[in-house]
């Protein structure tokens, strides 16, 4: 019955239309990013309303660090997802489960192995990031709970990341949607009701992540075949090639994080009220975008199927559609931040530095965004087309070249706004410069058609 079900998922990508595939897949996995991601903005709302600064900037330096940890599991789920889609676009659906177990094993251990380090560090990482005294002791606090539950991100990333790339976006989808449903319903109990404040959040992070995790898992034991029992003889094979997409991919994800950490540092000697200003706009987002990484999760696939299936027309189709499609969603909702950026500040109760910094990203930071959602396109396209060391070089280019000098340089001249108009314009260069070698990428592939 599971190799039944998986058999009509098969190869859904290559034939029909490539732009309704990108929507749909994009919209559906949106649905469940942005379900999580606008709960974890209402966190910030609940502890921006406890009234203390510190806990709100600490909430800030958090998640720079978190940002850092989930972006080693996503580097890990896209090479899963490129492996175990490729694998379905050939027709091999026992290779696919091969390379999905394969995946989940050395994904969570090695993911573990990172996150334990992580956390042997945190007061130095919390430092370096700029943080001091009770800031610094209420950012590690909180990332000592919230660190414990890395696993189960793995798990529920990977997982996700597997039933995308069997075609599976509504199941997909369903898996952040009731991560966050724990989470709308665990937030205000333990941050307000039970006054446990940034401690509380982390234990309700805990917990959605533990949803999340079953509905990962469960869909694909009873779709997919489940997962093969585990023999190093059979994980062997798999290490070469997942370890040829996750090592680039990891480091191409890394770059983000470390890019924002540097950007945080920098706003972090303008005082707390800009830490918790660029927190906020951090927040919103994956909120306002929540479209476009969406897309970027969701494009893997697509390619990597039509690549399986030797439609390189459909590969070059799809990158054009999905440049075109990211267009319009950053038009729309560029718009919209423009029209409700003073309720979104008083919402979140912001004066002075901060609330100007939040003016600052509902207006012409968010439609430089454009050329980040290029990046992810670029790094999608050349992942699945075997060339994930280009997505490694734009990313940490973007990250160090394309935003440090100009940030340090436009900040020495408009104060913290000018660091974050300097993180926007080095994404200009590098999104272009990413589309360019993707395109270059997509031509020198053979097609079998």
């Amino acid at each position: 019955m599971a190799e039944q079900a998986a058999t009509g998922q098969q190869a859904k990508f290559v034939e029909g239309n490539l732009f309704r595939h990108i929507t749909v897949m994009s919209l559906t996995n949106s649905v469940g990013l942005m379900a999580i991601f606008s709960v974890d903005l209402i966190n910030m709302v609940y502890i921006s309303w406890l009234g203390d600064p510190v806990k709100t900037a600490a909430a800030g330096y958090a998640g720079a660090v978190m940002f850092f940890t989930t972006s080693f599991a996503i580097g890990v789920a896209i090479a899963v997802s490129a492996l175990v889609a490729r694998a379905v676009g050939q027709g091999d659906l026992a290779r696919a489960r091969a390379r999905a177990t394969s995946g989940m094993v050395l994904g969570v251990g090695s993911g573990t192995v990172f996150a334990g380090l992580v956390w042997l560090f945190l007061p130095q990482i919390g430092a370096l990031l700029g943080a001091r005294d009770e800031t610094l002791a209420q950012t590690v606090m909180f990332l000592r709970w919230y660190t414990l539950s890395q696993p189960l991100l793995l798990i529920l990333i990977i997982g996700a990341a597997i039933l995308r790339a069997h075609g599976d976006a509504q199941r997909s989808m369903m898996v952040t949607v009731w991560g966050a449903v724990a989470l709308a319903a665990m937030d205000p109990v333990l941050i307000l009701w039970a006054d446990m404040g940034l401690k509380g959040a982390a234990l309700a992070g805990g917990i959605s992540r533990l949803a999340m995790a079953f509905f990962a898992v469960m869909p694909i034991m009873r779709h997919y075949g489940g997962f093969d029992r585990l023999r190093w003889a059979d994980l062997r094979p798999d290490v070469r090639p997942l370890l040829g997409i996750a090592g680039p991919a990891i480091l191409t994800q890394l770059a983000t994080p470390v890019g924002q950490a540097s950007v945080t540092r920098l706003v972090a000697g303008y005082g707390e009220a800009a830490v918790a200003g660029m927190a906020i706009s951090g927040r919103l987002t994956p909120v306002a975008f929540g479209v476009i990484f969406a897309m970027s999760g969701a494009i893997g696939p697509i390619i990597g199927q039509n690549l399986g299936a030797g439609r390189i027309d459909r590969v070059r189709a799809a990158f054009r559609d999905s440049i075109l499609f990211l267009a319009v969603v950053i038009l729309v909702m560029s718009a919209v931040l423009f029209a409700v950026r003073a309720p979104i500040a008083t919402l979140f109760h912001a004066e002075g530095m901060t609330r100007d910094l939040i003016y600052l990203f509902c207006g012409p930071l968010s439609l430089l965004f454009f050329f980040n959602g290029l990046i992810f396109i670029a790094n999608a396209t050349c992942n699945n087309l075997g060339a994930a060391y280009q997505s490694t070089l734009v990313n940490w280019g973007r990250h160090t070249l394309g935003t440090l000098p100009i940030a340090l340089w436009l900040g020495g001249v408009w104060g913290p706004q000018g660091v974050l108009i300097g993180q926007a314009l080095g994404g200009v260069i590098f999104g272009i410069l990413g589309v360019w070698l993707a395109y270059r990428m997509i031509l020198a592939t053979p097609s079998r058609i």
